[in-house]
This record gives C-alpha cells, sequence and structure tokens, in this order.
C-alpha cells in the first residue's frame, strides 16, 4: 500500500466540445457545406476577421476574377492592403474588375493579364508577362473554372474541361514556380469543390469521351486538381511554396445558378454568401494554417478529408501515375521531377 486515497488520477486527453459540433456538421455535408457549416463555425471558433493589413506589400494572383467567387476574393484581396494580379480571359471584364478596385481603393495596385486558362499557349505568354512585370509572387489562387454542358475539345486537342481546370492551372504554377521560390512564404492555392468528393478518377478517360455529362467531369477535374496539389507538395517538400487546396462549400453564385438550377433553387435560402464561400481562402492567402501541414484541403478554416468514399481514393501511385499523365498532356517538361528513393 502507498497511502494514498481515492480513485487513481487518469491521464486522458480532454475532448474539446467545439472540436465534436463540427465534426458532427462535417459529417452531416449539408450542415457543413451550407451558411449552417459557417455560421456555427465562426461563432464556435471565434473567427477574427483577415486584417485590412494582412496582405500590405504582398502580391497575390487570382485566375477567373471576373465573376462569382473569383471577383469576391479578388475584392478581399485588394481590401487586404494585396497588390492583385487579375487574370482572365476576357479583357473587357477584367479592365471593369480593376476599374471598380481602383476606384474603391483610390490607387492602381490591379494590374491585368489576359489568359485562356485552356489554351496552353495563352498560359504560357501569361507567364512570361508576369515573370518579366512582377518582382514578387506571394500567393498565386487557382481559382478559374467553367462547366461545359456539352463535350468540347480546346486549342491544343485536350478535352476543354481538363483543359481549363488541370491542364492550364499546372503550366501557369509550373511557369511561376521561379517567382514563388524567390519570395519568401509564398503559398499557392486551389479552389476546388466538395462535388470532387463524389466522383473517382478514370485513368482510361481523363479527357471524358462519350458519354459525356458536364457535371461529372467538373467534379473529377476538381478531383485531379486536389491530387496534384498534394503531389505539388510531396515534391517540393519544404524546397518552394505551399500547396494547399480549399472549397468553399454551397455559395449561391452565377456559376452555380447555370450550372445546377435545381438545386440552386432547392438550396438557394441556406446557400453561402460568396464572402461566406471565401472566408478561406482569404485567411489561408493571409498567413491562416501554417501550423498544419502542408497539401491540407481545407473548409471553414480547418482542414478536412480527402476523401469520403473509399472508390474515390487516389493511392501514392496512382497520384504519381496522375503527375505523369498530365505533364505528357502538357507538353512541358517536369516543373517538380519525383525523386524516388531505392534501398
Amino acid at each position: 500500500m502507498d497511502g494514498s486515497s481515492g480513485p487513481p488520477e487518469r491521464n486522458e486527453a480532454r475532448v474539446d466540445p467545439r472540436a465534436l459540433i463540427d465534426d458532427l456538421l462535417e459529417i452531416t455535408v449539408v450542415g457543413s457545406f451550407s451558411s449552417i457549416g459557417y455560421r456555427a463555425r465562426r461563432a464556435l471558433f471565434d473567427w477574427a476577421p483577415v486584417a485590412g493589413d494582412a496582405l500590405e506589400g504582398r502580391t497575390a494572383l487570382i485566375t477567373g476574377p471576373t465573376s462569382g467567387l473569383g471577383r469576391q476574393a479578388a475584392g478581399d484581396l485588394a481590401a487586404a492592403g494585396a497588390r492583385v494580379v487579375l487574370v482572365g480571359r476576357n479583357e473587357v471584364r477584367l479592365a471593369g474588375v480593376r476599374d471598380e478596385l481602383v476606384a474603391r481603393h483610390a490607387e492602381d495596385r490591379f494590374p491585368v493579364v489576359v489568359a485562356d486558362m485552356g489554351s496552353l499557349e495563352s498560359v504560357r505568354a501569361a507567364v512570361g508577362t508576369i515573370l518579366a512585370t512582377e518582382p514578387r509572387l506571394d500567393v498565386v489562387i487557382d481559382n478559374a473554372g467553367a462547366i461545359y454542358p456539352e463535350r468540347q475539345v480546346g486549342p491544343d486537342g485536350i478535352e476543354a474541361m481538363l483543359a481549363t481546370l488541370v491542364i492550364g492551372p499546372f503550366a501557369l504554377i509550373g511557369g511561376l514556380l521561379p517567382l514563388l521560390a524567390r519570395t519568401p512564404g509564398s503559398r499557392v492555392i486551389a479552389v476546388t469543390s466538395g462535388g470532387q468528393y463524389a466522383q473517382a478518377l478514370d485513368f482510361d478517360d481523363l479527357q471524358n469521351a462519350e458519354p459525356y455529362d458536364g457535371t461529372r467531369a467538373y467534379a473529377r477535374a476538381k478531383r485531379a486538381q486536389v491530387s496534384l496539389i498534394r503531389e505539388w507538395s510531396r515534391r517540393l517538400g519544404g524546397t518552394g511554396p505551399r500547396f494547399d487546396s480549399m472549397h468553399p462549400g454551397w455559395a449561391a453564385t452565377p456559376g452555380l445558378a447555370e450550372s445546377l438550377p435545381s438545386f440552386y433553387d432547392t438550396m438557394g435560402p441556406i446557400l453561402r454568401t460568396a464572402a461566406e464561400g471565401t472566408d478561406t481562402l482569404v485567411w489561408l492567402a493571409a498567413g491562416g494554417g501554417l501550423d498544419v501541414r502542408a497539401g491540407s484541403l481545407w473548409l471553414d478554416r480547418r482542414p478536412r478529408p480527402f476523401d469520403r468514399v473509399p472508390m474515390t481514393r487516389l493511392s501514392l501511385e496512382q497520384r504519381r501515375r496522375l503527375w505523369s499523365a498530365i505533364v505528357e498532356l502538357s507538353g512541358l517538361p517536369d516543373p517538380a521531377p519525383d525523386v524516388v528513393v531505392h534501398g
């Protein structure tokens, strides 16, 4: 007997009830992806807004900034003090966004670069312009997207969905790596979609042959996008920019209304605002989440699972296979060759 009294002390980790509520929301999907999840988590974790000078002196590039989440994010980045490089295919609409931002902030720190992400020639030209005009690049946001209701083939002979959402962004990031590498603390953030959880990649049909379904092709492209972000992060490790992906949940945007009108109408009362959808994106751009492993997938300022059903999961070897296929389709040298250690 040691003379002690009472039950022995237990060394048990305390469960944070906020995290438990957050996990329960995530399981429900609707409660997580809708405005319900955003507003509950903001209250639970008492999020601080991104400061007005959080990105002062830094340069952020965003693709697809002329509508929906991209336009909201461009405005949010500008409000945080960033120089914002606006990359899109419509020069008139880009100029409209730039003029709006200049008027709002009374200074012109919003250069326009015209680029069609579905055209490798256009992406290469944009890369050349950016490398020649920007002395630093702190954040690249891969946001541009579209859903093609009918199968189309882009100017490089690549199916348009894969070209615009996967091949073009891959070439853009690869081309900008030298500038990102010499900018301390640089980041690449891909804006994905919760729809990617529902689709597995078909390596025998990456270009979405017939029978074509636009919504399915979009979700598959987003699954490829997230997988490539994980590969960028693994291959570059601590030697280059940090890579992460995020999804905005279900936000009320013109793109959602056009591509999924029935869903938009049904879920309308609980869809997120554009600002709620981009909150995590801007938070990451301003330095949030650095205490979590790079290559993560984020929603509402917390890392989330990459997969919800086993059939969609990609092994390391499958991610390597995807990377090789995208390099081949891009026609460019491998921007981050894999180093395989034997023995």
